[in-house]
């Protein structure tokens, strides 16, 4: 009988060690990582604490086109993003290590161009002034190694706007303005750039 009782109490005395050390290890997570299908980058102005750059997506609809952009996040942490990280005139998978897609299950048309249903490599030319969007056949990539203008599906230029608040991470985000109208918009450090996408009724 003596023994039941030891081990009961063994047994308490183990899970009420180990308990509060998943809790711990829980309450340690600053972003919730999905590794197979990408996380959903949320505002952040303050660095965070996970390395490396996130795989992330962001996914939403503008009238009847459902859309879903995957991307590796990288963060500023302190470092000049605009001229350094990421050179001016130059073409960007505005992302990390493979080259960002974008997977529309409609025709829309994205800065006044006709883009039919289908899955497109993202691709920026970031500038001072101004940016040169583009979506290209090729989405399958690392990085930028088999980019071909060629492949272009369209090209357009855009101005950015300056932002107050830091953005820490890289974040796309797809917003619905009205019924059949949104926009693409990209987040970074303290710049914003907007592609704008409409969807026929």
């Amino acid at each position: 009988m003596k023994s039941i009782v030891v081990f009961v109490l063994f047994a308490g005395v183990v899970a009420s060690c180990s308990a509060p050390k998943q809790e711990e290890k829980e309450s340690n997570r600053t972003t919730p990582v999905t590794a197979d299908d990408g996380i959903i980058i949320q505002e952040q102005a303050d660095a965070d604490t996970l390395k490396g750059s996130l795989r992330s997506k962001a996914v939403g609809a503008i009238g009847a086109a459902h859309f879903t952009i995957r991307y590796h996040s990288p963060a500023v942490r302190g470092r000049i993003v605009w001229g350094g990280l990421v050179p001016f005139d130059r073409v960007w998978v505005t992302g990390a290590h493979m080259a960002t897609s974008l997977e529309v299950d409609q025709d829309v048309v994205i800065g006044g161009t006709a883009v039919p249903a289908g899955k497109y490599g993202l691709f920026t030319i970031p500038g001072k002034d101004a940016w040169t969007i583009i979506i290209n056949r090729n989405w399958e990539q690392h990085l930028t190694d088999e980019y071909d203008e060629k492949e272009d599906v369209l090209r357009l230029t855009v101005k950015p706007e300056q932002e107050s608040t830091n953005q820490e991470r890289l974040r796309y985000v797809i917003e619905s303005e009205s019924e059949n109208e949104g926009e693409i918009v990209v987040y970074w450090e303290k710049l914003e750039v907007s592609l704008a996408v409409s969807v026929k009724k």
